[in-house]
């Protein structure tokens, strides 16, 4: 029964970072690229798991709208549209990303982080409650 106890309390607490929730930039069609903090939205929890940005090209100039999206309605739009995606007048581009504010501007292109740092690692709280867990 203890055992049993431990590893609930240990599937609650440790568990917790399942539920996934993404930040996005999200605005209507604007002629600027509303890649700004006024813009971030959190998305719905386990519903949105993907940012959408669509570049339209129009006679007045570039037009951008971004949002949260589900990852299935978001990959069949932009792969509906991928023939339209040319960069010429009446072009649509649209794109998908699964990271946080991925559908703001283009970052620059960074040096690769030494092998030595690990790239994701548990928060420390969480991380040294789940070690206690297991060892008690």
């Amino acid at each position: 029964m203890r055992l049993f106890t431990v590893w609930t309390l240990l599937l609650l607490f440790c568990g917790s970072g399942l539920a996934l929730q993404i930040q996005c930039y999200q605005c209507e069609e604007m002629t600027h690229d509303c890649s700004s903090p006024e813009f971030i939205v959190n998305c719905t929890v386990n519903v949105q798991d993907m940012c959408q940005k669509e570049v339209l090209v129009k006679d007045d100039g570039t037009h951008y709208r971004k949002s949260c999206a589900s990852s299935g309605a978001c990959l069949i739009a932009s792969s509906g549209y991928q023939q339209f995606c040319t960069g010429k007048l009446s072009s649509v581009c649209i794109t998908c990303c699964n990271t946080p504010l991925c559908n703001g501007p283009r970052q620059k292109k960074r040096p690769q982080p030494s092998a030595a740092i690990p790239l994701t690692a548990p928060p420390l709280p969480v991380f040294s409650l789940c070690m206690l867990l297991l060892l008690s």
